[in-house]
């Protein structure tokens, strides 16, 4: 139970982190996007999501993933409706 309890620290330690920070590297970029350190890797090299290098480091901008994560909103029935008409 204790290391149960450790695990669920860490990982609220690893977000209230996130949340206050500007600039992530890979793995925080990861963690915020839910998915594999590979599969930004790959994003990044691919050139489909923003990123800046320094030496072999990458980093991302906080609000620059926000807004990658946001480009492609699907308009509600309500919003497709009005278009029709």
């Amino acid at each position: 139970m204790n290391e149960e309890i450790q695990a669920q620290l860490d990982r609220i330690e690893r977000y209230a982190t996130l949340k206050a920070k500007e600039v992530l590297n890979v793995e925080e970029t990861a963690l915020m996007l839910g998915i594999s350190k590979s599969r930004i890797y790959h994003l990044a090299s691919s050139r489909e999501i923003p990123h800046y290098k320094q030496g072999k480091s990458v980093y991302f901008k906080k609000s620059e993933i926000e807004e990658w994560m946001l480009q492609e909103r699907i308009p509600t029935r309500e919003e497709s409706s009005r278009t029709w008409r």
